[in-house]
């Protein structure tokens, strides 16, 4: 069981000075991510670039230009390039956190899922180099291993895309990085808002697909934290994994209405029953420190760089390692959810 949540707050560079753009800036992870810059930093400019005028709207009354002068709220599509080069001009760390991350709508939407998390990562791409973005920074899933969905496999085609990034970057182009982790309690659309949801509207029991479904959680606090952290420990090319608990589905719904009986509806179209962050085949390049994986990347070219090599701190996994759900050898009980949960 966890005792103590990781903060994952170490090697945390100053960027006091820089300009930051987050991609998908008013999602749960974005809005999160704003408050923690504008906490630590004195940033010169905090760029949220985003599709929806209603949330840019609603979180200027959050953080207004007039309280934080270095706000700017940009609306865009990633899928757009050219609104993409014009947004990152003078940017010196891109954090791309827009996705479409809803598996169900994923699978009855393919080309919109393709066009938002695909062509949307090569137009970061392009973007960032013609534009001299320093870091690019981009949020993954636990689905994008061994994928069983479309979500996860066009997360899969982007962590792709970024690790390549950095041989069509060249000499002094940008360095491109990854970051892969599990659900995050309490974002838009989890389960945990949902469970709470029909709770308050008195459920005579919740919903479980499987009874013996398993999840890897992480709170958005640790996820701001590890990704600005992994900007830190960057060389570029990495995917960046953090350590963090299991739980069974069932043991999350008993922890948050332990009187209510579970009703086992049927595991959706692309749900998998137990999620893998590192699979057996990553494992032969894959390093780890006390609280998070680095899968490296299996090319030559960064092989070969004197630069690079197993970072300090860091030290190789077994040859048959792999990181999943169920194996995990943390696990949270209902008195860490509810920690979790806050």
């Amino acid at each position: 069981m966890v005792d103590e949540l990781r903060k994952f707050d170490k090697d945390i560079p100053c960027l006091d000075g820089k300009t930051v753009l987050i991609t998908g800036g008013t999602g749960s992870f974005g809005t999160r991510c704003v408050k923690e810059l504008l906490d630590r930093f004195d940033l010169k400019r905090l760029i949220v670039f985003s599709r929806d005028e209603l949330k840019q709207y609603e979180m200027a009354q959050q953080f207004p230009q007039s309280t934080y002068p270095c706000m700017r709220y940009f609306i865009g599509d990633v899928r757009d390039c050219e609104r993409l080069r014009m947004a990152m001009r003078g940017v010196d760390i891109v954090i791309h956190a827009a996705a479409m991350k809803h598996v169900t709508a994923a699978e009855y939407n393919p080309f919109e899922c393709i066009h938002t998390n695909v062509i949307g990562a090569e137009n970061i791409v392009k973007a960032s180099i013609d534009t001299g973005v320093k870091q690019v920074i981009a949020l993954s899933t636990d689905k994008a291993a061994s994928p069983a969905n479309l979500y996860g496999a066009s997360k899969l085609a982007s962590d792709k895309i970024f690790v390549a990034a950095n041989n069509l970057a060249g000499e002094g182009g940008p360095d491109f990085c990854v970051v892969r982790y599990g659900n995050v309690v309490g974002s838009r659309g989890s389960v945990v808002p949902l469970f709470k949801n029909l709770i308050r509207n008195n459920t005579d029991a919740l919903p479980i697909t499987h009874p013996d479904m398993t999840r890897f959680w992480i709170t958005l606090d640790q996820g701001v934290n590890f990704v600005l952290s992994c900007l830190g420990q960057m060389s570029g090319g990495e995917i960046f994994i953090p350590k963090i608990p299991s739980m069974k589905m069932v043991d999350l719904a008993k922890a948050l209405a332990p009187e209510l009986p579970i009703k086992i509806i049927g595991i959706r179209p692309g749900e998998k029953l137990h999620e893998v962050m590192v699979t057996e085949d990553d494992a032969r390049h894959t390093v780890e420190s006390n609280d998070r994986y680095a899968i490296l990347p299996d090319m030559d070219m960064w092989r070969e760089s004197s630069a690079k090599g197993i970072p300090d701190g860091y030290k190789a996994v077994r040859d048959d390692f792999h990181y999943s759900s169920d194996s995990n050898s943390e696990w949270l009980d209902a008195g860490g959810l509810m920690k979790m949960i806050g």
